[in-house]
């Protein structure tokens, strides 16, 4: 890790600047950068980074004494720190984060049956509940690097909570893809009346001037009526979206919102992105489909761990493919974690391939730190077409991520890719920069009074969550759907003798 003394000492004297200046100097530090020229990583040890308004201007490697900056520019030493892209998170749900810890053994069928989905919780959260939930939820994610999210935003039963959740990522400051969830509801609030809402989204434009855009997010595609699906396809053809969302299972999960059937609808191959996250039963012709519209997949690694989704075949189309946290408020939010499950998952079965199916050893890791990284970052931003978000090269947005590479977990880094990929955690991440911005400064977010925040939200998430433990929660058994049933998994057994030691959940 290099000394960056002389760069320091020949920018010292602006050390006090304005920390709101419109420009920022991180100097010093290794940067993971992008090179359009190799497509691919290219780090700059010792090197500085120049941040103009919302976007980067240059990279310096190494820094030149004679160079004039700014007038206004705000020096930030980053010595023995490792400067990366933002994360970019393709699949999220925000409003969730009051209901933390309370779906800790919870799997898919439990979650729908249940009050934890967009459905069962709308009897739990009321407006002021989807707001503070979507603003926490937003903090989080930068506090954890993430600067980009695409937000499947479900928790829209009505104008109210639709703008409550519309309101919680304006007022986050976090780069989010608002995408409002269409969905069949059993509160009167009718489809046309939801697609009616998402038209005066696009044309009152109340996130105008801020860091969130809209989207469309529907999971009925295969299920819905004639009317349903004519009324979304009316609407995204007479409306400007920046991307439309949807979950795609398949199996014995149904949710069969495929590339296949999307295509059917004329929608596929357009300017328009589309992101389909799980695709768990993803099938060839689907991935045909991706490549050749150039359209993604989000997968959500711990996730499809937790609730059993599956992601059999996705290691198949990895270059059309992008990863995500879903549920934050069950499990980690953080897409170091993320990644690092997708990493080793996949390792995991390439590896299987060989010593199981053939019965030999492997020459070589199957998958790189590398490509973890730039299904973390990169792709993130090709999912949603925007080749300036999740990553560092001159004219991209300015969505910066800086880790301490001091921290006991990170002491003694030499690649800046495997010790984030495999090593980092939230605690070693220092600075998060966002359009230029610091939304993380010295390892505590900038939202001003956050502490009085805290206390609001705690509020909500213990009324939210009082509500779900008088809820009366069914009993999983019989037909799951037309084409499933239930049944039982073998169980953990952690115990000698007696008992398994499943327990029970502390609520």
């Amino acid at each position: 890790m290099p000394d960056s003394s002389a760069t320091a000492a020949s920018v010292s004297r602006m050390e006090a600047r304005n920390q709101e200046a419109s420009s920022i100097l991180l100097h010093g530090g290794t940067i993971i950068a992008f090179d359009d020229a190799t497509q691919a990583l290219k780090v700059l040890r010792g090197g500085s980074l120049l941040i103009v308004n919302d976007r980067i201007q240059t990279l310096y490697d190494p820094f030149p004494n004679n160079t004039t900056l700014p007038h206004d520019t705000h020096l930030v030493n980053c010595t023995n720190k490792i400067i990366s892209p933002g994360f970019v998170d393709t699949h999220h749900h925000g409003w969730q984060t009051t209901m933390r810890t309370i779906g800790a053994n919870t799997n898919l069928p439990g979650y729908f049956a249940g009050s934890l989905s967009e459905y069962g919780a709308m009897e739990l959260a009321g407006p002021d509940d989807v707001y503070i939930g979507q603003l926490m939820g937003f903090l989080e994610s930068m506090n954890a690097g993430t600067t980009t999210t695409l937000d499947h935003a479900h928790g829209t039963w009505g104008d109210a909570s639709a703008d409550a959740g519309m309101k919680g990522s304006i007022d986050s400051g976090a780069r989010v893809f608002f995408a409002h969830t269409v969905h069949p509801l059993k509160n009167n609030y009718t489809i046309a009346q939801q697609v009616a809402k998402l038209k005066c989204f696009a044309r009152e434009r109340v996130f105008a001037g801020t860091n969130v855009e809209l989207g469309l997010a529907y999971d009925y595609w295969g299920d819905g009526s004639a009317d349903d699906v004519n009324q979304l396809v009316e609407a995204i053809k007479t409306t400007n979206l920046s991307v439309i969302t949807t979950h795609f299972l398949g199996g014995p999960w149904k949710f069969n919102n495929s590339p296949q059937l999307i295509h059917s609808y004329g929608l596929l191959n357009t300017s328009t992105p589309w992101v389909f996250s799980h695709a768990s039963f993803v099938q060839p012709m689907d991935m045909y489909l991706l490549r050749s519209t150039n359209q993604y997949i989000s997968t959500l690694a711990e996730s499809e761990s937790h609730y059993g989704h599956s992601n059999n075949k996705v290691e198949m189309i990895l270059d059309q493919d992008s990863i995500g946290v879903d549920t934050h408020f069950t499990y980690s939010t953080d897409m170091m974690t993320q990644a690092r499950m997708w990493l080793q998952t996949v390792r995991h079965r390439f590896y299987d391939d060989v010593v199981v199916n053939h019965w030999n050893v492997s020459k070589k890791s199957p998958m790189s730190v590398t490509q973890g990284f730039l299904l973390a970052t990169r792709n993130g931003g090709l999912a949603l077409r925007r080749p300036d978000l999740g990553v560092i090269k001159e004219g991209a947005k300015a969505d910066i991520v800086v880790f301490d590479g001091m921290t006991p977990g990170l002491l003694g880094w030499v690649d800046p890719v495997a010790a984030i990929m495999l090593h980092s955690s939230v605690a070693d991440i220092e600075h998060v920069i966002i359009n230029g911005k610091f939304m993380k400064k010295n390892g505590k977010l900038t939202y001003p009074h956050y502490g009085d925040l805290k206390l609001k939200f705690l509020e909500s998430s213990r009324r939210v969550q009082d509500r779900y433990k008088k809820a009366t929660l069914p009993v999983l058994h019989g037909a799951y759907n037309e084409a499933s049933m239930m049944e039982d998994p073998m169980e953990a057994d952690v115990l000698r003798g007696e008992g398994t030691g499943y327990g029970v959940d502390f609520l």
